[in-house]
């Protein structure tokens, strides 16, 4: 890999800078917001803040770069879909449980609902992440799409991706800012007097914009993609030849995945076979 020792420290930098933002928000709801609970009340609502920021930011960012570990490029590209699909099922999982949390606070307390910005556009971002990844099961994980509807999907998926990431962490920028506004009010101190509760909420936000930040440029950096080298190495082991115009192609592991498991039914067992 082109940069090794400099996509590692990206790395690092995104694990810590992950796992810093779960730390914060746990931190916060556990120190600041009461705790946590199930109950209708505010340790109800505080499962929000922190699966959304576990799920939809954390788990999501990892999810959207495992294909880049170098570590991994020796297991079959069908495993490493597997762990892909996987890890964005929990992010996704661990939103709606969020949704829930905090329709449920909302109804308790006769609050309304969808009236924010910071509503609109997180329960967008949730469905959307709900369609593309359904969309995925159905398109590379299931062996019915052909390639040609493989290959035609594939920007589409990979910019919908980053842009509901995106979207993700704005949603969760607007939510903190938000709950501030209406927990630091002129009762206890006002959010504008920048009170110890204000700084460190402040600060977890700074760390979910660098977490994004990090793993956008993770996953925008062409050298740092699983190289098509292994298709090569797959093409080598099943027999067939192909030419300087497939290894272009986004979708050429789907016909190396089909043809290998097809020659080889054991290929995928043994993670001797190697893809793009």
């Amino acid at each position: 890999m082109e940069g090794y020792k400099l996509f590692l420290a990206f790395l690092a930098s995104a694990l810590l800078l992950g796992v810093l933002s779960v730390a914060f928000v746990l931190v916060w709801v556990l120190n600041y917001r009461e705790g946590l609970g199930w109950n209708g009340d505010l340790p109800e609502f505080n499962w929000h803040p922190l699966l959304i920021i576990t799920g939809f930011v954390f788990i999501q960012g990892i999810a959207i770069i495992v294909y880049r570990l170098p570590w991994t490029w020796k297991c079959s590209k069908f495993l490493m879909k597997l762990i892909h699909a996987g890890l964005h099922t929990v992010a996704l999982t661990l939103a709606i449980i969020s949704l829930v949390a905090v329709f449920d606070f909302h109804n308790f307390k006769k609050i309304p609902n969808m009236y924010s910005l910071h509503s609109w556009i997180g329960l967008t971002a949730v469905i959307l992440y709900a369609l593309q990844l359904v969309l995925g099961y159905m398109v590379y994980l299931l062996p019915f799409a052909p390639t040609s509807l493989r290959t035609a999907v594939m920007p589409i998926h990979t910019y919908s991706g980053l842009l509901i990431f995106g979207a993700g962490i704005a949603t969760a920028l607007m939510g903190i800012t938000e709950k501030l506004f209406f927990a630091l009010t002129e009762k206890t101190v006002p959010y504008s007097q920048s009170p110890k509760e204000a700084i460190f909420v402040n600060v977890l936000g700074v760390l979910i914009v660098a977490y994004g930040a990090v793993i956008l440029w993770i996953a925008t950096r062409p050298h740092w993609k699983r190289p098509l080298e292994h298709v090569f190495v797959t093409h080598q082991r099943i027999g067939e030849g192909f030419g300087e115009d497939d290894c272009h192609s986004p979708d050429l592991e789907f016909n190396s995945d089909a043809a290998a498991r097809k020659r080889n039914p054991k290929s995928d067992e043994t993670g001797q076979r190697s893809t793009m």
